[in-house]
């Protein structure tokens, strides 16, 4: 646990969240935020401070539990759409340091917006691309 982390503190029960989910890996709550009624953060117990630091445990074990809270949401609200949003860094847009998914039912018109300019760079660079990728796997 990470002391000046809000996510260990709220796991550790230091601080109160409405708590959907639980199990031994992750904890579902309700983000205060609450973009759309039924937003959830689910967050990996451990603390981990991105998608870097994830073992394929934890990665598993997170996305397990999103797809799970997905569902519950769904039947819940009936939302038209739903997001999972995750980032990782603050050019990303993050805000806690403790990795965690946001489950985000979406409405027309609910003003959540995640746009970014297409470059469509040619194939071989699309392939140059995948090669430095998949020579780090």
């Amino acid at each position: 646990m990470e002391s000046d982390c809000v996510f260990c503190r709220i796991v550790a029960r230091q601080i109160p969240a409405s708590v959907v989910y639980e199990d031994e890996a992750t904890l579902a709550f309700m983000d205060l935020g609450q973009v759309n009624p039924g937003h959830v953060l689910v967050a990996c117990k451990a603390h981990a401070e991105s998608v870097y630091e994830l073992d394929d445990v934890q990665a598993a074990a997170v996305f397990r539990t999103a797809t799970r809270v997905a569902r519950a949401v769904r039947g819940a609200f009936d939302p038209p759409g739903l997001s999972i949003y995750q980032a990782n860094g603050k050019p990303a847009g993050q805000t806690v340091f403790h990795f965690h998914l946001h489950v985000l039912p979406r409405h027309d018109a609910d003003g959540m917006q995640l746009v970014w300019p297409v470059k469509n760079p040619p194939r071989e660079q699309l392939e140059a691309y995948g090669a430095k990728i998949r020579a780090r796997i």
